[in-house]
This record gives C-alpha cells, structure tokens and sequence, in this order.
C-alpha cells in the first residue's frame, strides 16, 4: 500500500547550495528532511555535449500533498538552467516515520 510520502531526488553543483536547499525546503515545511550525499559523477548529454561532471545527490522527504510548492521552490532557487526534480512514491516505511514527514511539513492549497 502506498504511502502519502516521495523522495525526491534532485543533484546540485556543490556543497553550499546543497545546504542553502535544505535549510530552506526544511524551515520552509516543504520537506521533512533532505540528506546530502558527498559525490556523485553524473554522465549527460547537454546541448549536443557528452557532460562528465562532479556533483551532490540530495534526497528530500516530503508529502505528495506538497510536492507542488516543493518542485516550484526548488526549481525557483536552484542554480541550474534544468535542475533534475524526480520524485518517487514510497510505497512502504515506518508507520512512525512516515507520521513525522506529514507533521513536519505544511500542507496548503
């Protein structure tokens, strides 16, 4: 059975702007928590480019319910021209876990 939550999965050009997003996503009760992962290589192609770079993958928790203003947020204050946003449902986890995610983030219309 799914859950109302997603992780969104989203790369970023370096540490600071990784910790700028999730200060905000997190004070803003978008997201409930966004880890940051210390490296990832990402292989892309970009304006008929072959792309070799270095990047941070952050993962960020939040509700279905608010993924709207999360995505329009994100979009808003990150630095790339096309920022990857993938959102995943999670169709399982800690009934506990999941509670905390609905009641750490604000859900408006």
């Amino acid at each position: 059975m799914a859950t109302p939550l997603l992780l969104i999965l989203c790369t970023v050009p370096e540490r600071q702007t990784a910790l700028d997003l999730a200060r905000r996503l997190v004070a803003e009760g978008l997201a409930a928590c966004v880890n940051i992962t210390p490296s990832v290589t990402s292989v892309y192609r970009w304006e008929d480019k072959l792309e070799v770079e270095d990047e941070l993958l952050v993962l960020i928790k939040a509700t279905q319910a608010g993924y709207p203003r999360l995505e329009a947020r994100l979009r808003s204050l990150h630095p790339y021209e096309l920022p990857e946003i993938i959102a995943v449902p999670v169709e399982q986890g800690l009934h506990e876990y999941i509670d905390w995610v609905e009641q750490c983030t604000i859900t408006k219309s």
